[in-house]
């Protein structure tokens, strides 16, 4: 989920692998292996355990692994994947899913819902990353190979759940029992997927070839190889993509997109997303401690010149944590505007009339557009007084920094995309705003409500039975966070994917941000 992290640039030998040409999508291809070649700004592979994965691993991770459902929501319809079909009791406790048959794992083990039980009991077990999202799961059991029962302490959207971006993988457990516990942390994939893990080389690249015996078969015409290749310079990314070195890069200035849509050797595709964009505020650190001051900050964004500036109208001004589009979100909540004026009555009744002081904002490296939301909010700052120190660094420092046991090295500002695990409001207020003493999900404003909680794990539980009740709690709790505002809500993104044109078959998922699918794509002709 969420954040960004960065690492130093390599030439790989693999980029002068030469691509042969692509038959139309019914005919298979003959010659060299097809490489669809992917420039990421950052290291993705933050975590290699699909139990503990919660951050920027799952555009590789969905290419090895794949859960139960996968969720569309723009058409709010699950799609069978390792499950063939489900049904709940009237109740919403039991839940029941019959496995597609005739599955394998990489390592060549069979799927079935053993598997299945054990993977999940894993997961939770482990508690790391999104497996919170089972908490409502009692237990679950397998009375027949292909059927699998989720028994639950209270109703929760297990269809959604299994649907997750982060926390639903199917992994191989029999070779953890082989292999020991640690065997996926040390580098090492296992899922069900189309592509299975051929090597990888920490801040420099990951590649993945075919798994012949993938269940969906190769008759078509599909890549046999992704290579993600690590490009924090975005000057050096694009220079690649217009080369015809790369497929796809993962992130671009919006001003070098503007001008990439204009060549016809590139696509540039827009769709909806749910992911947005947050500075997370120190909560506990003085002044940011005095919600005046937070509510000042709120009001020091020049949100408008941020989105025509920065983001070229791919956005839109947040309206609370839940992004628009999602159920639970209310556009008639309250909004900060941009009000200097409103800012500096509130830094005074604060006891801060004339600013004086300042403040640290961590930004990763390699997020052009982050790094000029943060230097435009500089200079508002400094119009109030408030000296704004920003401070760009790879993702794993910033994140360590963020994370540190010293609360006092810790930053006061943090800048961080947030999307989903289980496609819901739950996702977003769990993750950064409920109380988090023992283990620090993302609230990195490290705030605490008791109300907030309450409302939050009461909308969950009323989720799987009465959307409505639901709703109305995650709205009430998004109240009392723009009244606490131990967040800036900056801007709701919208998904632009910048593609070679030979590269078809693409359709975004915005329940699984920046996840290409690329068994679903293919080839005509050269890059």
């Amino acid at each position: 989920m969420k954040g960004i992290r960065a690492w130093s640039v390599a030439v790989s030998v693999l980029l002068l692998v030469t691509v042969a040409l692509a038959g139309c999508r019914q005919a298979p291809r003959a010659g060299a292996p097809d490489v669809f070649v992917i420039a990421n700004n950052i290291d993705p592979m933050w975590s290699w355990d699909p139990a503990d994965s919660f951050g920027e691993e799952i555009p590789v991770l969905f290419e090895m692994y794949e859960t139960l459902l996968r969720y569309h929501p723009l058409q709010d319809k699950l799609e069978p994947v390792l499950a063939e079909d489900w049904d709940v009791t009237p109740d919403g406790l039991t839940w029941t899913f019959r496995l597609r048959s005739g599955v394998k794992f990489h390592c060549g083990h069979a799927f079935d819902a053993t598997q299945v039980k054990k993977s999940i009991d894993r997961t939770r077990e482990r508690g790391m990353g999104a497996a919170f999202i089972w908490d409502a799961v009692e237990r679950i059991d397998a009375p027949e190979p292909q059927t699998v029962v989720f028994h639950l302490s209270y109703p929760i959207p297990v269809d959604l759940t299994v649907a997750s971006a982060y926390g639903a993988f199917m992994y191989c457990p029999k070779c953890l029992e082989e292999k020991g516990d640690d065997h996926y942390n040390n580098g090492n994939a296992c899922g069900t997927g189309p592509y299975k893990l051929e090597s990888w080389r920490r801040g420099d690249q990951v590649l993945l070839t075919r798994f012949d015996d993938y269940w969906r078969g190769w008759e078509d015409n599909h890549f046999d190889k992704i290579l993600v290749k690590v490009v924090p310079e975005t000057g050096t990314a694009r220079q690649m993509l217009e080369a015809g070195e790369v497929d796809h890069v993962r992130l671009l200035p919006f001003e070098d997109i503007q001008v990439l849509k204009k060549n016809p050797r590139f696509n540039v595709a827009v769709s909806p997303s749910f992911q947005n964009v947050y500075i997370l505020i120190n909560s506990i650190r003085e002044p940011l401690n005095d919600a005046r001051v937070r509510q000042a900050l709120s009001y020091s964004i020049p949100y408008a010149d941020i989105i025509k500036y920065v983001m070229h109208d791919y956005a839109t001004q947040s309206v609370g944590p839940v992004p628009a589009g999602m159920w639970g979100h209310d556009p008639g909540l309250k909004q900060y505007t941009y009000d200097l004026t409103r800012a500096r009555e509130l830094l005074a009744a604060a006891g801060y009339p004339n600013g004086g002081f300042s403040l640290v904002m961590t930004v990763a490296s390699g997020d052009e557009n982050h790094r000029k939301v943060a230097e435009m909010w500089k200079g508002e700052l400094a119009k109030l007084g408030i000296a704004l120190d920003i401070r760009t660094m790879p993702f794993d420092a910033q994140w360590d920094l963020a994370k540190s046991p010293d609360v006092k090295q810790r930053q006061d500002l943090y800048i961080l995309y947030y999307w989903p695990d289980v496609t819901s409001p739950q996702a977003f207020l769990e993750g950064c705003f409920v109380t988090q003493d023992d283990y620090i999900i993302f609230n990195l404003s490290y705030y605490s409500n008791p109300l907030v909680d309450d409302l939050v794990y009461g909308a969950w539980q009323a989720a799987g039975t009465d959307r409505v009740r639901a709703t109305e709690l995650y709205r009430q709790a998004q109240a009392i966070l723009l009244e606490d505002a131990p967040a800036i809500f900056v801007y709701d993104m919208q998904n632009v994917r910048v593609l070679n044109a030979s590269v078809k078959g693409f359709k975004d998922n915005p329940a699984y941000p920046y996840v290409l699918f690329v068994y679903d794509l293919y080839r005509e002709g050269k890059r």
